[in-house]
């Protein structure tokens, strides 16, 4: 069965970075689109950055030119590299593949704060 699990979560200071990963199991991951999408508390899921199976990006305006999204297909682990980190970012970040049906990782929390 596909299976993503997130990791990288963590606390920050605003302007700080992280890093987070997605490792994918049960597809043939090179084949498909991925996505980070995030929810903050009492809003609802928004699309974050998602990258083609050829490794095309496509971010949220509000994320473009801080966040890179990049794939290791020999891995089957696409990564959300998150550089000066504001506190409105802070929200449960989760993986996506869209096969027929949306599967989702458990999710993993971000917080910016000082």
């Amino acid at each position: 069965q596909v299976q993503l699990v997130e990791s990288g979560g963590g606390l920050v200071q605003p302007g700080g970075s992280l890093r987070l990963s997605c490792a994918a199991s049960g597809i043939i991951f090179r084949r498909y689109a991925m996505g980070w999408y995030r929810q903050a508390p009492g809003k609802q899921r928004e699309l974050v950055a998602t990258i083609s199976s050829d490794g095309s990006g496509n971010y949220a305006d509000s994320v473009k030119g801080r966040f890179t999204i990049f794939r290791d297909n020999g891995e089957n682990t696409v990564h959300l590299q998150m550089n000066s980190l504001k506190p409105e970012d802070t929200a449960v970040y989760y993986c996506n593949v869209r096969i027929i049906v949306n599967y989702w990782g458990q999710g993993t929390q971000v917080t910016v704060s000082s």
